[in-house]
């Protein structure tokens, strides 16, 4: 780890200082990250600067004489890394929904030199021997419950990590992290660039019968020699619904399907060979038969076993639906006399028209009652008033770092202050697809942080001077994403590792689908 901090710190003195936004902890409103003084050169040095001084927080514990307590070495942990973190989440934001050439390098650049600092940490054994004395002499600790499971879950993080292991075999895992880290940087950047050079073109609007003037004139708005259809992070791509030409849906389909596996730049093939293979040396060092077995160790399911058992339930279920499902397609296609068999760049089109047919419900002409801003301020807005008694309030006096993310601040039922929430709704090229959520600042009693949360969705962007009219599907994601921020909002923590939605991966998404059943509620 000496060797760690030097190297670190001799790179990060001369650009980190004052100057930096990075240099101390926020002066805006709640620590809200100031994204009008941030350029993209600020994060290198800031990221270096954090290393370093974590680095140097951890060698203050272990240069600590005094008998490993509690305190002096959980909680001293709990408190390091200020600097790298509010960094990170600026940064983190930046990457996923607006990045540009020079972040996607600095991912790549700093993505080895992350995992070998978490790895100086996690495996470093005199850190390690001061968390195994104190977690055994758990019983005998008196602390509160909070206190007690994050104790626990140090020491099961510094075991899963690989700290039991002997040096030869902690350089060995080392070397697989960091190439581990620095492929699966490279895959979520292959496959945007994919995502944006897979779009389909055309000069012949005739192809795109059955899309709505605003999309036909945001098509002509991108650019290209004609009308350009980008690509979303999904295999059924939502024009697959509208489209009345079966060629043209087809062509979207493949783009979409092969996306990163053309034999180009983009091409993720090998690489994902590659982190299969890493991964697997890496459970095989760590003491585990798969790669899924260590992976799903400290999780809720828990085994390869536990969580195959769950899909073989509802697997057989599935494909039951979906072959019901495909009979009434292909039923309606023989009876418009479509003289073919329903391939998977049909079933949107024609789901569409079964619906109709069965229900008497039109997408195109749901749309209109779902305008975003109403379904999230008359929706999600007010079922959370509803239920929890919060309230919000836009604000206009942040800086953001996109122009069209939003903020409010959200008040308890008593008027007291809750949370910010930041919003960015519409699909850009320099976005990764899905939607999720993340903080500027997560909530900590210990650290004295209250709670600067952000969703993103990838919603088409309007014509200009047009309403965003949304699909009831979307509203659901509206609804999810709120409940992922609600949790992060709610969060009460006494300590950083705790907090918000810092909760196993296969629970996490509980507050989530808890809150879009709202979505349905009359």
């Amino acid at each position: 780890m000496a060797e760690l901090a030097v190297e670190l710190t001799s790179s990060a003195v001369a650009d980190f200082g004052p100057e930096n936004p990075f240099y101390r902890a926020s002066t805006l409103p709640f620590q809200a990250p100031p994204f009008d003084r941030i350029v993209d050169t600020d994060y290198e040095p800031a990221f270096l600067a954090g290393m370093a001084e974590q680095v140097a927080e951890v060698q203050a514990i272990l240069r600590n004489a005094e008998t490993p307590t509690f305190e002096n070495t959980v909680v001293a942990l709990e408190k390091s890394g200020e600097l790298l973190s509010r960094t990170s989440a600026a940064f983190g934001a930046m990457a996923g929904a607006f990045t540009n050439p020079a972040i996607e390098q600095l991912q790549q650049d700093l993505a080895p030199k992350f995992s070998a600092h978490s790895d100086a940490i996690f495996l470093d054994s005199a850190l390690f021997e001061r968390i195994e004395a104190i977690y055994l002499q758990r019983e005998n600790l008196q602390v509160d419950p909070e206190s007690d499971r994050l104790l626990d879950l140090y020491y099961k993080q510094f075991v899963h990590a690989g700290s039991m292991l002997n040096d030869a075999d902690k350089a060995a895992l080392t070397a697989l992290n960091a190439e581990e880290s620095t492929l699966s940087n490279s895959f979520t950047r292959l496959l945007l660039a994919a995502n944006k050079a897979g779009a389909f073109v055309t000069s012949d609007k005739a192809a795109l019968d059955g899309l709505t003037d605003d999309q036909l004139a945001a098509a002509q708005a991108r650019g290209v020699d004609g009308y350009e259809i980008p690509l979303q992070n999904t295999t059924q791509q939502p024009v697959l619904a509208q489209l009345t030409v079966r060629a043209t849906r087809q062509a979207i389909f493949e783009l979409s399907l092969g996306r990163t596996e053309k034999a180009d730049e983009n091409d993720t093939r090998a690489l994902i060979s590659r982190l299969a293979q890493l991964r697997a040396e890496k459970a095989k060092l760590l003491g585990f038969e798969t790669y899924a077995a260590w992976k799903l160790e400290n999780q809720m399911a828990k085994t390869p076993d536990s969580a195959q058992r769950f899909l073989d339930e509802l697997v057989p279920k599935a494909i039951a639906q979906a072959g019901l499902e495909q009979q009434d397609i292909q039923a309606l296609i023989d009876a418009q006399n479509g003289g073919f068999s329903v391939k998977p760049w049909d079933c949107e089109f024609y789901s569409e028209q079964v619906r109709k047919a069965k229900f008497d419900i039109d997408e195109a002409e749901v749309r209109p009652y779902f305008e975003l801003n109403r379904c999230l301020h008359d929706g999600v807005f007010f079922a959370a008033t509803q239920l929890f008694g919060i309230t919000f309030a836009e604000r206009n006096d942040l800086p953001v770092y996109a122009p069209d993310v939003r903020t409010y601040e959200i008040f308890n039922a008593d008027g007291s202050h809750l949370a910010l929430f930041y919003t960015d709704f519409f699909k850009r090229d320099n976005k990764r697809g899905g939607a999720w959520m993340s903080s500027f600042v997560s909530q900590s009693r210990l650290l004295g942080d209250e709670p600067v949360i952000y969703n993103v969705c990838n919603y088409t962007r309007p014509a200009q001077g047009q309403p965003a009219l949304i699909s009831f599907s979307d509203v659901t994601t509206l609804f999810h994403e709120f409940g992922h921020a609600l949790h992060g909002m709610f969060s009460e923590a006494q300590y950083p590792l705790l907090a918000g939605t810092s909760v196993p991966r296969d629970f996490v998404e509980f507050p989530s689908q808890f809150n879009e059943r709202w979505a349905v509620d009359p």
